[in-house]
């Protein structure tokens, strides 16, 4: 993956920053589920940036469209309950998205996120941030601001940033080294 510089700050693969600003905010509601992330007919495809062409279709037309790189999806509770699919944060990264905020997030939507490098951030505010708005999220302060107005943040475990730094899961994994086992049947 490319290195990509939204603002100020240290520079990841993900071009996440400590502190980032988004080009525009996507305002989604609750239980925003996966299949409106990428309808089903989609699931074919494997490809970030073809699946992107799709994402929200049906939904939100006009995102696939529309979005550009360092641009944040913003959620209420719930964010990608449905099925357990890769795909979905997969059509996010593809149109630059690599962070999305909600409320809160179906497990397996979190993981998934993650795997794929995609940040997923708890903001118990989300439904004070309108769609539209330019904001900057601080992950070492811990707060996201919109419109003049600092959000809390759950804070981001570093092991968790690591694997987003990396890229996803996958690249993260390919930088650890083994570690030996200790016990007597490796004698």
């Amino acid at each position: 993956m490319s290195q990509k510089t939204m603002s100020t700050g240290k520079t990841t693969e993900t071009g996440l920053t400590s502190r980032t600003q988004a080009v525009r905010v996507w305002k989604f509601g609750d239980n925003i589920d996966t299949d409106a992330i990428i309808p089903g007919r989609f699931l074919t495809i494997n490809n970030p940036d073809e699946l992107a062409k799709h994402a929200f279709e049906g939904t939100r037309d006009e995102y696939a469209r529309k979005v550009k790189e360092g641009d944040i999806v913003v959620g209420g509770k719930n964010f990608g309950c449905g099925s357990s699919r890769e795909h979905a944060p997969l059509a996010l990264l593809g149109g630059g998205v690599t962070v999305v905020l909600a409320q809160s997030f179906a497990r397996i939507f979190f993981r998934n996120a993650i795997n794929v490098g995609v940040l997923p951030v708890v903001c118990p505010d989300t439904d004070k941030i309108a769609d539209g708005a330019k904001i900057t999220l601080d992950l070492k302060k811990g707060y996201v601001e919109a419109d003049g107005k600092r959000f809390p943040i759950e804070p981001v475990p570093p092991f968790m940033q690591g694997i987003i730094d990396a890229g996803g899961l996958v690249e993260y994994a390919k930088n650890l080294r083994e570690v030996p086992v200790c016990t007597k049947s490796r004698r």
